[in-house]
């Protein structure tokens, strides 16, 4: 069994208590406990509030204490909220009667005055002790944070994220919440009077149980699962002219980054939302540019390590494809047969030949409107900033054009993504006369439909292991460009095959 880990913070004053509780509230999610003990005023309803108004980002939100009615809900956009408060509990058994027995599925939850009934805290959680501390002032408090069972790695890291912010000069800053992205990720932005940066809390940890040959699904398709690849793909961007954000502190070991802000001004408008085209071309610039280039497979890191960028195999490619017949088809209720089965992969390990032989380059992955920031102040390509790159791999030129212009969070028109694939194409052979057009409009097919086919299947797993159902939204659109990558001649008897095994999503 874990040993308790514990560590103590003196809190000056309330605004020391929520830059706290904002610290922590990067750390935990859904099905989390902190229990917050201490003497009538010492600060428990402060400290829960501060994490509520943190996660709901608004400083106005109204947060009562819940004495009297002994539990209070939030839907906040993160994850749901139970504050509750067992003072005036006399009996254990009246926590069923108020929802707290057994503890809510899928909700932080945050319990004030825990020693009312200690049979029900569970072993997993983390407990927040608060005292007064009158010599030092009179809101001045002491908080002695212990974490239990799985809580015990949470507050260590607690204490690492703390250490990282004194010794970046960021201890006293403001934060605000950000949203976070479909992984364990998460941030924040401090603000300073000199400025505006972003942490990053990028935790050590693996996608999924080790049953891809032995390894997780993030090691199996070469996903990131630490931050370094983030530190060394960063550099590497820059250093070839790309706007990717300076990283002004980091601590390798933990997986905790301050970098520049590039703001929120994205290259899409409207609701629902549509591509701006001059940034979608600034996009398509940038790609072109990147590709003309020949690039290195191995970067530097930090103490004179390096970082070697994994190569998109064929072995990665199938795997993520897989998603598809694992997640999605059982939820259409249409499981392949092992015949089926078969077919589809040698299908598929046929078709990926010719990706497999092309020239390679740095594929970011999920080059797309989410993780593109307009910076209308820089020139050419450098307006476009980029900032999820951390998966990238040494794989086919026509995979970053697919994930940009079939965008699977918005809408891109077809005659739209005509027009910037012509553009692509016309940079390319301007750059290298051996261009060759047709054929890659033939690998732009197929790594559509490959792409898009793992993506059926990623937000079905969302959805149905991860708890996150918004990402079904996303699949009919997903659907219609995996239609449109099957209508290329190469791509026949998978377009076959698709039509008598895979029925579409459910609109």
């Amino acid at each position: 069994m874990t040993a308790p880990t514990t560590f103590s913070v003196t809190l000056v004053n309330e605004t020391a208590t929520a830059q706290l509780m904002a610290d922590l509230a990067l750390l935990v999610g859904p099905g989390d406990v902190i229990a917050l003990s201490g003497d009538l005023g010492a600060g428990k309803t402060a400290a829960a509030r501060a994490m509520i108004r943190y996660l709901a980002d608004d400083e106005a939100l109204e947060v009562p204490s819940p004495t009297f009615t002994l539990v209070q809900g939030y839907e906040l956009p993160p994850f749901p909220v139970l504050h509750a408060d067992l003072y005036r509990v006399e009996d254990e058994n009246e926590l069923e009667e108020i929802g707290l027995s057994p503890l809510p599925e899928g909700t932080l939850v945050l319990i004030e005055w825990p020693e009312r009934a200690p049979s029900a805290m569970p072993a997993d959680r983390i407990e927040i002790a608060l005292t007064h501390r009158p010599a030092l002032d009179s809101t001045a408090r002491a908080a002695d944070i212990t974490g239990y069972g799985k809580g015990a790695a949470q507050v260590a890291r607690l204490k690492a994220l703390r250490e990282f912010l004194d010794a970046s000069g960021y201890i006293e800053a403001t934060r605000r919440r950000m949203n976070g992205d479909a992984s364990t990720r998460s941030y924040a932005r401090l603000m300073r009077d000199d400025g505006v940066v972003i942490l990053m809390n990028f935790p050590q940890r693996p996608d999924g149980a080790a049953i891809y040959n032995g390894k997780s699904y993030s090691a199996a398709v070469h996903l990131a699962e630490n931050v370094k690849p983030f530190v060394a793909i960063d550099e590497g961007l820059r250093a070839e002219g790309i706007s990717a954000p300076v990283i002004h502190h980091s601590d390798l070991d933990h997986g905790f980054l301050i970098t520049e802000d590039f703001g929120s001004e994205g290259v899409i408008e409207g609701d629902p939302p549509r591509p701006l085209p001059e940034r979608y071309e600034a996009g398509i610039d940038m790609l072109a540019a990147l590709h003309a280039k020949v690039l290195p497979e191995t970067l530097p890191l930090a103490a004179d390590t390096t970082y070697a960028i994994p190569v998109f195999d064929t072995d990665a490619l199938l795997i993520e494809i897989g998603l598809m017949p694992e997640w999605y088809l059982p939820d259409r209720n249409a499981p392949l047969s092992e015949e089926a089965h078969a077919e589809f992969v040698a299908m598929w390990r046929e078709l990926l030949r010719k990706p497999m032989a092309a020239p390679k380059t740095w594929v970011l992955r999920d080059f797309h409107s989410p993780n593109m920031i307009w910076l209308a102040d820089r020139a050419g390509i450098e307006r476009v900033g980029v900032i999820d790159f951390q998966d990238t791999v040494l794989g086919p030129q026509s995979y970053d054009v697919v994930s940009l212009l079939q965008d699977a969070r918005i809408d891109v028109p077809e005659s739209l993504e005509l027009t910037l694939l012509s553009r692509y194409i016309k940079e390319r052979r301007a750059q290298d006369a051996e261009f060759d057009p047709a054929g890659f409009a033939e690998l732009y097919a197929i790594m559509s439909a490959q792409r898009n086919t793992r993506l059926l299947g990623t937000f079905a797993r969302l959805n149905r292991r991860d708890g996150k159902p918004h990402y079904l939204r996303h699949q009919p659109r997903i659907w219609t460009y995996l239609q449109r990558s099957l209508a290329h001649p190469a791509l026949a008897h998978l377009r076959e095959w698709y039509l008598a095994n895979v029925p579409p999503p459910q609109s």
